[in-house]
């Protein structure tokens, strides 16, 4: 039996929004982060090891399986909430705040880079960090000044980003859900200028048009 969907969206009302960033040894976005060191990443304005790791914080339309009690659904957002809940995460002053697990409050850790990725081949995302990322993923470089978690960051301790905040839901119907996420894909993928299409991408292309006119 198919999992109910429930997309998490931001209203414009006060206490919803991304509150914290957490490290977590299991990112629910199947992504793990790159810890920039001198060993790592080879950068020309370092001289001394950075203390930062970049990674992806939340991507649009990605199924992240939920439970509640004996309750088991997904979780989405969309690529105008990832956007919305990056913006309102830096205006509503939160970079420093940090967790581990989810559970215990961590200093010295905070956001000093986010950004959306709005350009596949030219995003130092990828070209530089290589994290695979796609088009509306919110990714962002933090700062580790806190001595124990940099060394738990090094020795493969914790593995990537997990965000905390307070989002409004809503349960999508399963046509409705195909029909939202053909469309954003649709969308991201008539960004990408043809010459930098992939052989892959052309297909999904080609299969969109073909749902499309089903």
């Amino acid at each position: 039996m198919a999992l109910d969907t429930i997309e998490l969206f931001i209203e414009d009302k006060e206490g919803d929004g991304i509150k914290a960033i957490s490290f977590v040894k299991d990112p629910a976005i199947e992504e793990n982060w790159i810890a920039l060191s001198k060993q790592t990443v080879a950068f020309k304005s370092i001289d001394d090891e950075k203390r930062v790791v970049v990674g992806i914080a939340l991507k649009p339309n990605m199924e992240i399986f939920r439970r509640k009690g004996d309750y088991e659904f997904n979780v989405i957002f969309s690529a105008e909430t990832v956007k919305k809940a990056s913006h309102l995460y830096l205006k509503s002053l939160n970079s420093n705040n940090a967790t581990l697990e989810h559970e215990k409050d961590a200093t010295g850790l905070s956001v000093v880079e986010s950004w959306i990725v709005e350009d596949i081949a030219n995003d130092k995302a990828n070209g530089v960090y290589n994290l695979g990322a796609e088009l509306g993923d919110w990714c962002v470089m933090m700062r580790v000044d806190n001595d124990e978690v940099w060394k738990e960051v090094k020795d493969g301790t914790y593995l990537g980003f997990s965000i905390e905040g307070a989002f409004s839901d809503r349960k999508i119907e399963a046509s409705k859900q195909d029909e939202v996420m053909t469309e954003e894909r649709a969308e991201e993928l008539l960004l990408i200028p043809t010459e930098e299409l992939t052989e892959e991408q052309a297909k999904e292309i080609l299969d969109l048009i073909a749902v499309s006119l089903k």
